[in-house]
């Protein structure tokens, strides 16, 4: 292999480049990485070809609003990614399967590897066939998820486990809890309000706002107070997870941050209110019966318990969220939080070096 290669990646999503930007460090101690595609500018010398922002979608309706970008996009970067040596893309599938099959049209030969594999366990099973016909190596980072594919899926560990540098295994003594009201302005809009009426009747506690580690590049242009209305007395933290670690119990919008958090150790409630229209969707198709990643993964490891509440759309307000934070138990969630790194095994840092490096 040539001591430097031209790596495609595409990762659409705040999550997604989290992830890559430790992968990436792990390549580079390795070998010289030239870096090409969409990512956060900030993970490479090199400028992407797209801002993820511009991938930057929240819901089915949105959706239609941007298929001419869609299909610029699509064709640009199939055109970029056959120039390069290896093809990597994160996550996304409505947009990455689109891009496998078009970068496949064009040749055949090129080995494209999937990481982090869309949840087709949660709604559309159909998609695993299609998925196996045009990518080349399946990299899950759930153990589950590897048996809903016929071949080529391999569980290379999650991506947390590199990421997370302290977890909790006692109580720790604290009176700091913490907000994340989600990372897209659509999600502030609707949650926001209510965790912030959470945290003015919680008065003794000390109360953290978690932007993600990369949402502070999204807004750079906007004004906070315009965003989030009053942000009085809340402390502003960058780092989820030394926040996470620090707090006596978490409200989080739906997403990596619940299993951030449930890998820490830290009690937490999920809280999350969609679209009418997306939330009617999801409830007439979705084939799992919670939508906390925490739960989904604990059932595999306790059918008949869940890990945290949860409350979804009427049933997410002020009430349900301070009666979940006065019932909670720090050493059941401890113990619980053991059980779910005892199951996700190792971090996937190193697997999947040795894939991106040794696929041909």
């Amino acid at each position: 292999m040539s001591s430097k290669i031209k790596l495609f990646v595409s990762a659409l999503e705040i999550s997604s480049n989290v992830h890559l930007r430790f992968l990436i460090k792990g390549l580079e101690s390795r070998i010289d990485i030239e870096l090409y595609g969409v990512f956060d500018k900030d993970i490479s010398t090199n400028s992407p070809i797209y801002s993820p922002k511009d991938f930057s979608i929240m819901g089915f309706v949105d959706v239609f609003y941007k298929i001419r970008f869609l299909s610029i996009a699509l064709k640009n970067m199939s055109k970029l990614a056959l120039s390069c040596d290896k093809i990597l893309l994160l996550d996304s599938s409505s947009f990455h399967i689109p891009l496998a099959k078009k970068i496949k049209k064009q040749n055949k030969e090129k080995k494209i590897i999937y990481y982090i594999l869309p949840q087709i366990w949660a709604w559309k099973p159909w998609r695993a066939k299609v998925i196996e016909e045009y990518f080349d190596i399946l990299a899950g980072i759930l153990p589950f998820e590897i048996e809903h594919y016929k071949s080529k899926a391999i569980f290379v560990g999650h991506p947390l486990l590199d990421e997370i540098k302290e977890f909790k295994n006692e109580v720790i003594d604290s009176d700091i809890i913490t907000f994340m009201p989600g990372s897209r302005i659509s999600e502030i809009n609707r949650i926001f309000p209510i965790f912030r009426e959470v945290k003015d009747r919680l008065k003794n506690l000390d109360s953290t706002l978690v932007f993600n580690l990369v949402v502070p590049k999204v807004f750079k242009d906007s004004n906070l107070i315009e965003i989030y209305k009053n942000l009085d007395d809340f402390n502003i933290v960058f780092d989820s997870h030394q926040s996470l670690y620090k707090s006596k119990f978490a409200f989080i919008c739906s997403g990596t941050a619940t299993l951030e958090c449930a890998i820490i150790g830290t009690p937490f409630v999920l809280g999350y209110k969609a679209k009418k229209i997306d939330a009617l969707i999801v409830k007439n198709f979705l084939n799992i019966k919670y939508v906390g990643l925490a739960n989904i993964l604990y059932q595999k490891i306790n059918p008949d318990s869940i890990f945290h509440d949860e409350f979804l759309q009427n049933e997410l307000n002020a009430d349900n969220l301070i009666d979940s934070y006065y019932s909670s138990n720090d050493n059941d969630f401890i113990c619980k939080s053991r059980q779910i790194r005892d199951y996700l095994k190792h971090g996937s840092l190193n697997k999947m070096c040795d894939i991106v490096l040794d696929s041909k």
